[in-house]
């Protein structure tokens, strides 16, 4: 009698530990919503529009959404913690994010285990009430689970993640898209006088624009593209600015002849994952994608931190991109831009001089920090855009395997001191490279270390490459089609023309 006893209130000790205080099942124009928490928390459903209101400032509050609908929403508002596991959800809004999370303390959004979740927004007119992105939220956000999480933003404005502070990643499968136009713009002018024509045009690239089509992840056993100064002749400034508000096409400094087109500040632009705090990925496989100016793939005003798992950010404004130190610690990160720089740390809201480089006197915190894991940093545009800008501040390698290409001033792009690589760097100048030809580095034994592969094309690219098995005084060979190059590391951080 009393084993049947602890029997029955195991069961239910169980059945209160793993039930839900909501359960909403959207089915589409109306969701059933079931209810077990009633004190204190508030639903109203109106379609498949549901309204929470939770005034529970220590308990979690647990919702669990599952079903489909084409035009529903969640908006939610907690005192306390949330929990929203997302089980087989397939949830589009026409007007607003699908989750909109007024949120006082962290809400965790979970994708449960194996399940596929899709959320779409498909306009973001109501930007003044904060709903112009697919997951907003006002307080932290973490987002985790072994399931799979569908991020789209196909209206105008539509960002795909935003949030007021910080954001965590980890264990998700999470795929970020947005393809709207920006919502409204704010031009706002340097002056109409111009610079002076220098007379060097734009830089001469080969090959006309790069190939803008698929983007084949590179082999993560390794390799390096190479770099050097790209094309003749003194180049575009287009992209060059300071980086201080929340959306921006930078298009001013059109080129000397030009004078300063100015920059626009955007009322919403279509971003991946932004931030005004920070944002940490621990683990998981992220893909970002976004196609209008202004709009980076992931942006923390306040960091981006890499712990682990594997990142692939292709956009054609800034790949990644904050206002204070980006780290890189243990993560496989492809970054890749098609239009400006592809990692962008801009310290104290960026620099105004149109150079790169490690020369910032003033501000000793580093703006880029890479301790470990793959670092591919691509920006296809060529100079004055660069694979890693530091505007000025230190760039600091401790460890990992880094390749870059861009382009940089002069023979000035962000690069390390002697003091700051701690792990031997090179910067290679002058390398072609050539659109799905691998780059291979050797050591002095002809021993292959590393190769990789890039997706589009670049004429003599500036390039900063990093290796583990890189050591001070020994000699390597950077070989690809049409190009080789030896040279013995004598520093700590070496040029090599």
């Amino acid at each position: 009698m009393k084993r049947n006893l602890l029997w029955i209130l195991t069961l239910m000790m169980a059945s209160m530990c793993y039930a839900e205080d909501i359960t909403i099942r959207y089915n589409g124009a109306k969701a059933e919503v079931k209810q077990n928490t009633k004190d204190s928390v508030n639903v109203i459903v109106d379609g498949a529009n549901v309204n929470i209101e939770s005034l529970y400032k220590e308990h979690k509050l647990t919702l669990r959404l599952m079903g489909k609908s084409d035009n529903g929403q969640l908006t939610l508002k907690t005192a306390g913690k949330a929990k929203i596991e997302l089980d087989g959800l397939t949830l589009t809004s026409q007007e607003g994010a699908p989750l909109d999370l007024k949120n006082k303390k962290k809400v965790e959004v979970v994708a449960a285990k194996g399940t596929n979740n899709t959320l779409t927004i498909t306009a973001c007119n109501d930007t003044a009430n904060h709903k112009a992105a697919t997951i907003w939220a006002k307080d932290k956000l973490l987002l985790s689970g072994k399931g799979t999480l569908n991020i789209i933003a196909t209206g105008d404005g539509c960002r795909g993640i935003k949030t007021k502070k910080d954001i965590t990643i980890e264990e998700l499968t999470l795929n970020v898209t947005t393809s709207g136009d920006n919502l409204g713009e704010k031009p706002f002018g340097f002056g109409g006088g111009g610079m002076p024509d220098f007379g060097g045009g734009m830089p001469n690239f080969g090959g006309g624009m790069p190939d803008f089509g698929n983007f084949p992840r590179p082999d993560f056993g390794g390799g390096f593209p190479g770099g050097g100064f790209p094309g003749e002749g003194f180049p575009n400034f287009g992209g060059m600015r300071p980086e201080e508000n929340d959306s921006t096409n930078e298009d001013g400094f059109e080129g000397f002849g030009g004078g300063f087109a100015g920059k626009h500040k955007y009322v919403a632009s279509t971003k991946g994952i932004a931030s005004k705090g920070k944002i940490t990925i621990n683990s998981g496989n992220i893909t970002v994608r976004t196609s209008t100016a202004g709009a980076e793939g992931i942006e923390g005003k306040e960091g981006v931190i890499f712990n682990g798992g594997n990142v692939d950010v292709q956009t054609t404004d800034d790949a990644i991109n904050a206002n204070a130190t980006i780290e890189f610690n243990d993560a496989n990160v492809i970054a890749r831009s098609m239009g400006n720089d592809a990692v962008d740390s801009n310290p104290k809201g960026g620099f105004f001089m149109p150079f790169g480089g490690n020369n910032n006197q003033e501000d000793t915190t580093p703006a880029i920090i890479i301790r470990g894991g793959t670092v591919y940093a691509w920006s296809q545009v060529g100079s004055p855009e660069e694979g890693l800008d530091c505007d000025f501040a230190p760039l600091v390698v401790e460890g990992g395997t880094i390749f870059s290409v861009g382009g940089g001033m002069g023979e000035m792009p962000s690069v390390p001191s002697n003091e700051d690589a701690k792990q031997p760097t090179a910067l290679l100048i002058g390398l072609n490279v050539v659109k799905n030809e691998p780059i291979y580095i050797y050591d002095g034994n002809g021993k292959q270390i590393n190769t990789v592969t890039i997706p589009f094309s670049l004429r003599r690219s500036a390039s900063l490459v990093s290796s583990p098995a890189f050591k001070i005084g020994n000699t390597y060979t950077v070989k690809t089609k049409g190009y080789e190059r030896t040279f013995t590391l004598d520093e700590p951080f070496t040029t090599v023309r």
